[in-house]
C-alpha cells in the first residue's frame, strides 16, 4: 500500500522560503494587519508614547493584531498566545516574529478596555461601509459569564450582619470559656479563638464600610467588579451580564455591554445604542421574555423602533394546577374571568 511521503528535514533548500511567500494572499491574517495599520490607535486611547530609557515597550498595534487573531481562532489565554508567537507561522507573520511574553498580553488587554471597546465600533463601521449590516432587523440577547469570585467572597449589608451577628456570639462564649476554665491550657486555646474571630471581626467591619462609603448594593472581594444575580429561575452565581445585539442580515454583532444587572432593565440602553449605530430607528428589534418590562417597552414606544419581546408564561403557583393563571378565561364583554368550572364573581 502506498502512502504519502514527507520530505526529509534535513534536506537543505537552495532558495529558502521566505515568511512572506509561506502565507497565502487571502489569509486572515494579512486582513488583519491591514485593519489594524488603517486605525489611529492614539485617538483611540491606546498608549503609544512611552519615555526614554528602560526596556522598549511593544507598539500597541503589535498587541491588538495579537488580540485579534487570538480572538478569531478560540485562543484567548495569554500564556497560550505567548507560545503561539514562538510557533505558529501566521502569528509570525503577523507581528513579525516578535514574541510579547504572557504578562505583557494580559496587561495590554486589562489596560485598554475602552479602547479595545472603539476597535470593535470600527469593526462593525467597517462592515457598514461593506453593505454587511442590513439595519432592519436585530436581536438582542444576554449571556451570563461566572466571575472568578465564589459566592462565599460576595457579600451584602444583610449577609455582613449575619456573620457579625455570629461572630458576638461566638466571642461571648469563649469568653465564658475563659471564666469557667481550670487550666493555662483551656484559657490559651479559648483565647486563640477570641483572637482569630476578632480578626475576622474586623475584616466584616472593614467591608461594611466601604459599602457605605460606596454606595453600592453587594461587594466582591476576589473580583471586585462582579455582582451576585439570579442565571435562570432560582439559580444564582457572582457573574457578569454580557448584552450583545445582533444584525439579522449576516448574524453581525454591532453592539454588546458588560453590566452587572439581569435582563429587566437592559433593553433601553440597547435599543438607543442600536439607533445611533444604524444611524436611524426604521428597523425592528427582537428579545426574549426575560426583557418583556413595561419601562424598557416605554422607552422603545419613545424612540420610535418597534420592538417585539416575547411574553413570559402566566404565574403557575397556585395550589392546585388547575386553577393557574392560564386556565380562566377572560370574557370581554362582561369584563370578568370565568374559572375552570365556569363560575364567575361580578
Amino acid at each position: 500500500m502506498k502512502f504519502i511521503i514527507g520530505k526529509d528535514r534535513k534536506q537543505a533548500a537552495l532558495f529558502p522560503v521566505s515568511l512572506e511567500e509561506s502565507i497565502e494572499v487571502e489569509n486572515e491574517v494579512r486582513a488583519i494587519d491591514i485593519f489594524v495599520n488603517s486605525l489611529d490607535l492614539e485617538k483611540m486611547g491606546f498608549k503609544v508614547r512611552f519615555p526614554e530609557g528602560g526596556r522598549p515597550a511593544y507598539h500597541p498595534a503589535v498587541l491588538l493584531k495579537l488580540f485579534i487573531y487570538g480572538y478569531l481562532n478560540r485562543m484567548r489565554s495569554s500564556r497560550i498566545l505567548e507560545k503561539e508567537c514562538r510557533r505558529n507561522i501566521e502569528m509570525m507573520w503577523l507581528i513579525e516574529q516578535l514574541s510579547p511574553d504572557h504578562n505583557t498580553i494580559a496587561n495590554f488587554r486589562k489596560d485598554n478596555p475602552d479602547a479595545i471597546k472603539k476597535v470593535f465600533r470600527a469593526t462593525v463601521q467597517l462592515a457598514r461601509n461593506f453593505n454587511l449590516i442590513g439595519g432592519k432587523l436585530i436581536a438582542g440577547d444576554g449571556t451570563k459569564l461566572r466571575a472568578q469570585n465564589s459566592k462565599k467572597n460576595n457579600f451584602n449589608t444583610k449577609k455582613i450582619d449575619r456573620h457579625l451577628k455570629y461572630i458576638d456570639n461566638k466571642l461571648e462564649q469563649y469568653n465564658q470559656d475563659i471564666a469557667r476554665a481550670d487550666g493555662e491550657a483551656e484559657k490559651e486555646e479559648a483565647q486563640k479563638n477570641i483572637n482569630i474571630h476578632s480578626s475576622r471581626k474586623e475584616g466584616y467591619k472593614k467591608l461594611q464600610q466601604q459599602l457605605e462609603e460606596t454606595g453600592e448594593p453587594q461587594i466582591s472581594t476576589s473580583d471586585p467588579e462582579s455582582r451576585h444575580m439570579i442565571l435562570r429561575g432560582n439559580i444564582t452565581e457572582v457573574a457578569y451580564n454580557v448584552q450583545s445585539t445582533v444584525d439579522a442580515e449576516h448574524c453581525i454583532p454591532i453592539d454588546y455591554e458588560v453590566t452587572n444587572n439581569n435582563d429587566k432593565k437592559a433593553m433601553g440602553a440597547m435599543i438607543r445604542r442600536a439607533k445611533s449605530i444604524i444611524g436611524n430607528n426604521d428597523f425592528t428589534a427582537l428579545f426574549d421574555k426575560g426583557y418583556h418590562t413595561g419601562s424598557e417597552l416605554e422607552i422603545a414606544q419613545g424612540l420610535g423602533i418597534k420592538t417585539l419581546v416575547a411574553i413570559p408564561a402566566p404565574g403557575s403557583n397556585a395550589p392546585d394546577p388547575l386553577y393557574n393563571v392560564k386556565n380562566f378565561a377572560y370574557e370581554p364583554g362582561e369584563d370578568h374571568y370565568v374559572c375552570p368550572q365556569g363560575h364567575f364573581q361580578r
